[in-house]
């Protein structure tokens, strides 16, 4: 966009969502407040993904003669988790399980055993079943492994997994995991679990069907945290989902669109857990059967848990808690049960560690009897239904992939896919002008190197840059990375405008777009995004339409109105860097938006600024009318973040002539020297208006996943 001719540019153990100072980024971030794009071990944990070359090289090779047969990842291998599992904390960004490992195929024991003890990581495919010896074993699992069924075969018998203290990046999928159940109901005798961590984070425990156990079919204990436990089948036991056994306040899980069937006690027992959130599952005991519910859902110790539209038929005991916990509910459903039913105290806000789409309650007994368990082919988990697997084309500049150049790739994909098409690129540095055009929906560009660092797009027109058929390339025009195809994902690469305004004095137009977007669910997950003026344009494919971006765990740099157009975009746990001027000055405004009254416009959340520029020279924003269009209602909501001494104590600006004071510009608990109280030219959002300005309230029904 045009900066106005005249106008002046000068000018505990693990983390608590809203800690000053944290706010969801690494403390090393915090801590050093760089503007270089992390370490070498990356600062959202890049160097946990692995290449399968790289797993190669440090001796992970797999013989011809092995009876595991390595294969293609399948394209669920990318999926990554929801919940709890999804935040950052105690160093690892997420959970992805093996993704960027080797993906083997295994049908014996000491196969499964010897891929998930490895250090490196890797996607296990189980195409058998498996019978453990002895009865009762348990594989201690290391981290940075995916373990899944292939479809419906894939079974675990007599035994299952540990996941030690330390332990993290694991996901368990689409596994039917049976049978080590001794013959004694209430069995003091036999430790034998279908999954147990001591002391774990960063779990997925997804699609699997356990039952039948000799004691539990998921145990969270000992400070584990981070997990989420989505769309399982639980039956057929007695103690069949305990969480705790700690005196510490760390567990964060989430429990979502389980079935929970002819399960006696425990479903879940929840003991000191700091965050326990449990939606949309059901808990089902039918008349004349022989097992018979003791209770279902349990907040003990001085557990905060938050229950929300889940079914409870014929359960007894349904919801209990002790005096020192909490429970929250809303929205439950309890038909035919009886006794204790429980609610009181005060927990959290699920929607400010996560977003999340709750399914109607009515629909939840139907949507999780067809939904749960494994499946022949799996999407990701926020869905029951089977999805196609993706297709996957890969470039490379060596030659060694399908396509030399991303834009190849691109063209390649048929108009109207489908369903989801994966570019995997290589990594090098792709000198080019990429265009994603509105009728290729569902496309991902994604880096295939260790580091968003390793693959790079870059080009460097400007607005004024001649085009070669006569005129020049406008703003929008002179993107390196231009999306208008909806359900767009960009993930583990850099997207670069490296025009260089010093040497272009003498060109009209300097603005240098390095990604636009004019499409609605667009994800950018793990990206660098780097350019001067008007870096990342975030736009809408018209002014009645609905255009959403969440960019997440990202680096976004620049110095004028770098973050700008009128989408509803949020920019969450993420590094917004602030650079100086072509002529070594400080001076410049983070947002532009020219948001529509009816809409939201930019959410910064949870996300530090930084920057090698002078104390009190960039504004955070400033309104952008669009064409001197009145009707517009220019959005920035600034919230939870760390903010260096580089932000203005008067942050926002007006532009073209509109009062920013007209508009919509607000703070909300920001920390670090940059932040400040709320004057009449800083205005603060109370605890009552931030409800409502969260990044649930932006993305609505929208639940970006993998």
């Amino acid at each position: 966009m045009s900066e106005p001719r005249g106008k002046a540019t000068a000018g505990p153990r693990h983390r608590r969502r809203w800690t000053a100072l944290t706010v969801g980024i690494p403390l090393a971030l915090t801590a050093a407040m760089t503007t270089t794009y992390g370490t070498g071990l990356g600062v959202f944990g890049e160097g946990a993904q692995q290449t399968a070359s790289a797993a190669t090289n440090t001796g992970s090779a797999i013989s011809a003669t092995t009876a595991a047969a390595t294969a293609a990842a399948p394209a669920w291998a990318a999926d990554t988790a929801d919940g709890f599992a999804s935040v950052n904390s105690l160093g690892q960004n997420g959970t992805y399980g093996g993704r960027g490992g080797q993906t083997v195929t295994v049908k014996t024991l000491p196969d499964l055993e010897k891929y998930a003890t490895a250090e490196e990581p890797y996607v296990i495919v189980v195409a058998a079943a498996i019978t453990m010896n002895p009865v009762g074993k348990e594989i201690k699992v290391k981290s940075d492994k995916t373990i899944v069924g292939q479809g419906t075969s894939g079974q675990i018998v007599g035994g299952g997994f540990f996941l030690g203290t330390g332990v993290h990046n694991v996901i368990i999928r689409n596994l039917t995991i049976r049978d080590s159940y001794q013959g004694v109901w209430n069995d003091k005798d036999h430790d034998f679990d279908a999954v147990q961590m001591d002391g774990a984070h960063h779990v997925w425990i997804d699609h699997n069907d356990l039952r039948h156990m000799a004691d539990g079919l998921i145990h969270v204990r000992k400070d584990s945290t981070n997990v989420t436990v989505s769309w399982n089948r639980f039956s057929d036991n007695n103690k069949t989902f305990g969480i705790g056994w700690t005196e510490n306040l760390v567990t964060d899980i989430t429990i979502h669109h389980n079935w929970f069937r002819e399960t006696e006690q425990r479903n879940p027992s929840t003991d000191n857990a700091a965050h326990a959130h449990l939606y949309n599952n059901y808990l089902q005991d039918d008349p004349g059967t022989t097992i018979k519910s003791s209770y279902g859902n349990y907040s003990r110790g001085s557990t905060k848990m938050v229950l929300e539209n889940s079914y409870f038929q014929g359960m007894n005991n349904p919801v209990t808690k002790d005096a020192t916990a909490a429970i929250v509910q809303r929205g439950n459903t309890f038909s035919g049960t009886s006794g204790r039913n429980e609610s009181g105290g005060t927990a959290f806000d699920p929607k400010s560690f996560y977003a999340y789409t709750l399914d109607r309650t009515a629909d939840v007994p139907a949507l999780l009897t067809a939904g749960t368990g494994p499946r022949t082919t799996i999407g990701t988990a926020t869905t029951s239904s089977t999805k196609a697997a993706a297709a996957t084309l890969t470039v490379a500049k060596d030659g060694s992939g399908q396509f030399a150049t991303v834009q190849a790739a691109v063209d390649a994909v048929p108009a109207n896919n489908p369903s989801r098409v994966v570019i995997s690129v290589k990594p090098g540095t792709y000198r080019e002008m990429v265009k994603v055009p509105a009728n290729k929906p569902h496309v991902t560009i994604q880096g295939a190197g260790a580091s968003r660092k390793d693959t790079v797009i870059v080009f460097n027109n400007a607005a004024g840059t001649a085009k070669p058929g006569g005129g020049t390339y406008g703003t929008s025009g002179s993107a390196t990375v231009a999306v208008e195809a909806d359900d767009f994902q960009a993930r583990n690469l850099t997207i670069n405008n490296d025009f260089d305004e010093a040497r272009n004095q003498s060109l009209s137009g300097h603005q240098a777009v390095a990604l636009r977007t004019a499409a609605d669910q667009v994800l950018l997950d793990g990206i660098i995004v780097d350019g001067d003026q008007d870096t990342l344009l975030l736009d809408t494919a018209a002014k009645d339409r609905l255009g959403r971006v969440y960019v997440t765990n990202s680096y976004v740099s620049g110095n004028v109105d770098f973050v700008f157009g009128r989408a509803t975009a949020v920019i969450d746990q993420s590094v917004i860097t602030l650079k100086k001027r072509w002529d070594g000055t400080s001076a410049g405004y983070i947002t532009a938006p020219s948001t529509t009254a009816d809409r939201k416009g930019i959410l910064i959340n949870r996300s530090v600024v930084n920057g090698d520029v002078s104390a009190g020279s960039f504004f955070l924003g400033r309104n952008w009318h669009a064409g001197g269009d009145a009707t517009l209602r220019p959005q920035t909501t600034v919230r939870n973040s760390t903010l260096s001494a580089a932000v203005k104590s008067t942050p926002w600006s007006d532009m073209g002539g509109f009062s920013w004071k007209n508009d919509r510009f607000a703070e909300y608990k920001n920390t670090g020297p940059g932040s400040g109280a709320a004057t009449s030219d800083r205005p603060q959002l109370t605890d009552s208006q931030a409800t409502g300005q969260e990044v649930a309230d932006w993305l609505g029904t929208w639940n970006p996943t993998a």
